[in-house]
């Protein structure tokens, strides 16, 4: 089967579209048309070199939507014609983590970065060049073969367009909040970075009960974007939201400090820190860049004043029960996941996407395939 599919030929590199052939799915596995793609920064940080890649060619693309076409031997919980997404964590659902309820630790996890399938071959070809798969799913693809432990079949009456975005983007930064940080009814918090995953923190913390979400971020029209999303306060600077976070609190600072910044620096973990409470938690969730440096802390703060630094991936959540769940949430209205789609482009205009990510004028840019 052909199919067209945004490609990286080299890193650094732009995305090119080009005409990939795909193999029928193996046991286990299905062949998926999908409708929409989000356009998550970490698929461009392996554009970039932040992340390493591999195999080139490199099909990008883990947060997306689409409907089941095929389905492999062995394939016992998706038919033809389910509704899905797809989820860069697969969950075998028999390791130590998963059977612990941390399906995103799973140890088939450690398999996402060679772009293979899970029984190490290749389904997506260039020609006579093998295509790797980002996490298995290569959503910037009309079409893939994935492994039925990364789809998560969905209700029919979810747009696909919005479906997609509880991917990835959607689950990490509200878990981000909820789960890795704990927040609880009456905390004050910030939000460090509400691009289209910190704005999801936003949401997470909010519906938590949180009385003060201050986001930060040195871009106007997303600070303002962030008090739609249910931000009390918002400021461009971490010294302006610290100062705020301790008049709030009698000199203490926040209870909780969510760091989902563009990439991860170490000097954003330290601001994070000072800016936390006495056993105050500090969640770090962005990728880091290729030169985060270290971590510039007063250590005399962590033993003493008990403060924690949580790592957090995919929200600190199962993909099983995160995306039923926030789809819940989205059918009651509880959750905003039309109101993040600044913009769709088609898969040509890929670049043109991410320069709006890159620019600041889109919380999320979206992917629509067409057939």
């Amino acid at each position: 089967m052909k199919s067209r599919a945004a490609l990286l030929m080299e890193v650094p590199g732009k995305w090119e579209v080009h005409e990939v052939d795909l193999d029928e799915p193996r046991a286990n596995e299905v062949l998926l048309h999908y409708a929409a793609s989000g356009l998550c920064h970490s698929d461009e940080h392996h554009a970039t070199g932040d992340s390493g890649t591999q195999v080139l060619p490199y099909c990008g693309g883990h947060e997306g939507a689409g409907v089941v076409e095929a389905v492999g031997p062995g394939v016992t919980t998706l038919t033809v014609g389910d509704h899905v997404v797809t989820s860069f964590l697969p969950g075998c659902g028999r390791c130590r983590w998963c059977a612990s309820g941390m399906q995103n630790l799973c140890d088939l996890g450690a398999l996402i970065g060679r772009g293979a399938m899970l029984d190490g071959t290749f389904r997506m070809h260039l020609g006579d060049r093998d295509v790797s798969q980002a996490a298995f799913t290569g959503t910037f693809s009309q079409r893939s073969v994935v492994p039925e432990f990364c789809c998560i079949p969905i209700g029919r009456d979810i747009p696909l367009i919005a479906a997609a975005l509880v991917g990835c983007g959607v689950p990490t930064g509200w878990g981000a909040a909820v789960n890795a940080g704990g927040v609880r009814p009456g905390d004050v918090v910030i939000v460090m970075g509400v691009g289209g995953l910190g704005v999801n923190a936003v949401q997470g913390a909010s519906h938590a009960g949180a009385v003060r979400v201050i986001a930060v971020d040195p871009l106007a029209n997303r600070r303002e974007s962030a008090l739609s999303f249910g931000a009390t306060d918002a400021t461009a600077s971490m010294e302006e939201a610290t100062e705020l976070a301790r008049s709030l609190t009698n000199g203490q600072g926040a209870d909780v400090a969510v760091v989902t910044t563009s990439t991860l620096q170490g000097s954003y973990i330290a601001e994070a820190f000072d800016a936390v409470r006495k056993n105050g938690t500090v969640v770090a969730v962005a990728v880091p860049g290729r030169n985060a440096g270290q971590i510039p802390l007063d250590l005399t703060q962590l033993p003493m004043y008990q403060k924690r630094i949580q790592g957090c991936l995919y929200g600190s959540w199962s993909p099983t029960q995160a995306v039923p769940a926030l789809l819940d949430l989205y059918r009651a209205g509880a959750l905003k996941l039309d109101e993040l789609v600044s913009r769709t482009f088609t898969l040509d205009e890929i670049n043109d996407g991410y320069a709006a990510m890159y620019d600041g004028s889109t919380l999320r840019s979206v992917i629509v395939h067409d057939s």
